[in-house]
């Protein structure tokens, strides 16, 4: 039987921890990384986290991997990584992506409301006006 998206949801959320802002600094403190993991666009749209790292979900795979060319440094397996999105959705798939390319320490913050919401520092949405 094919896969479905609650397939795909249900198997991430058993595998990737759902953490709070708290725990998410807590982690950060301890050399953790914030991975932003939107769209260009919606980073654009709506500012991102100070200090957060961003791969578009659609880039992961080939960054993640140490193996080949284009891999970010910045991922390392023995880093606490903490996703976010718009929603925490697309964070708990490439949580459990990551996981399965045997990244350890993956957390699903949810999306940049939580952060945003909880006080985290954010830089604001570039104006497209100017």
């Amino acid at each position: 039987m094919p896969l479905t998206v609650k397939d795909m949801m249900e198997a991430a959320n058993a595998v990737v921890e759902r953490i709070d802002v708290s725990k998410a600094r807590d982690l950060l403190a301890q050399g953790g990384l914030l991975l932003d993991i939107r769209d260009a666009p919606e980073l654009e749209r709506t500012g991102r986290a100070v200090g957060s790292h961003h791969i578009p979900r659609g880039m992961l795979e080939f960054r993640a991997d140490p193996n080949v060319q284009s891999h970010d440094p910045e991922l390392r397996k023995d880093r606490p990584i903490i996703l976010h999105c718009a929603s925490g959705g697309r964070a708990a798939l490439a949580g459990k992506l990551l996981k399965d390319m045997g990244y350890e320490k993956v957390y699903n913050l949810g999306g940049f409301s939580d952060w945003a919401n909880a006080g985290g520092e954010i830089i604001g949405p570039v104006d497209a006006g100017m």
